[in-house]
């Protein structure tokens, strides 16, 4: 199913169902699972893998080589897992050999038009990347966080799990998870209780928490007297630990 002006690179392996679009430039060493569809003038290039029932949109860059001075052509990877979508002039690069060496995203993403994943990013599951938002290099995003319109995070920051940034904020240290990060610099705004509350969290798992932020972001703790508090006063649920444990291996200090 590939458009007679698709030029697709015989080293390419492609499942027997993948679309392939008018014009798209497919390279030597990719690979394209079952279901997936590649828009037009989109080009897919270095050793990308690429999973199962991803749409890419045309127009579209994914796998090119990193905007790195260092990197002089060595073998580095994209791996993109299953069900995301990748809008139109959206851009995603490798990893680098002075990084991890790949660049990963994982199941069921929505990148908004003209994103960008920078080199050596990682990216979980569930995770929306709103129109022209942007990462730098070696950044994670855990599951279910929101990134705003034209955001854009520094390099080496974490984005922890159901958080939101807000639209046009400028991120430059570590965003915990649940939480609301907005502004330039980003600052934090509270835990992300719609997000939360749409995710099935329980209120029991919501009041702690608000106690567990509370005593981070408002007691006047230094950071570790913070989290002893933390764990000697609110049950230690995966949520809570989760959080704890975000900012105790936090190297940039979170948002404030």
């Amino acid at each position: 199913m590939i458009h007679p002006t698709a030029i697709v690179h015989p080293g390419a392996v492609l499942e027997a169902d993948v679309q392939v679009g008018p014009y798209a430039v497919i390279g030597e060493h990719v690979k394209i699972g079952r279901g997936s569809k590649i828009g037009a003038s989109s080009v897919i290039d270095g050793w990308t893998e690429i999973g199962e029932n991803n749409q890419i949109f045309h127009l579209t860059s994914v796998g090119a080589v990193p905007q790195d001075l260092k990197y002089k052509g060595e073998e580095t990877y994209l791996k993109i897992g299953n069900g995301n979508i990748i809008r139109e002039f959206a851009t995603i690069h490798l990893g680098t050999v002075t990084g991890d060496g790949e660049t990963t995203i994982g199941n069921n993403n929505l990148f908004m038009a003209y994103c960008h994943v920078a080199h050596d990013c990682h990216i979980g599951n569930h995770v929306i990347m709103a129109n022209g938002s942007t990462l730098a290099g070696h950044i994670t995003v855990e599951d279910h966080a929101r990134l705003g319109g034209l955001s854009a995070v520094h390099q080496f920051v974490r984005i922890g799990a159901h958080v939101m940034v807000g639209g046009g904020a400028m991120v430059g240290q570590d965003v915990p998870p649940y939480t609301i990060a907005s502004g330039d610099r980003a600052t934090l705004h509270g835990l992300n209780l719609v997000g939360l509350k749409r995710s099935g969290f329980s209120d029991e798992i919501l009041s702690d928490l608000k106690k567990a932020y509370k005593i981070l972001i408002r007691s006047g703790l230094r950071m570790d007297e913070a989290i002893v508090r933390i764990k000697s006063e609110i049950p230690q649920s995966p949520e809570v630990a989760h959080f704890v444990e975000f900012v105790e291996k936090s190297e940039r200090g979170i948002c404030r």
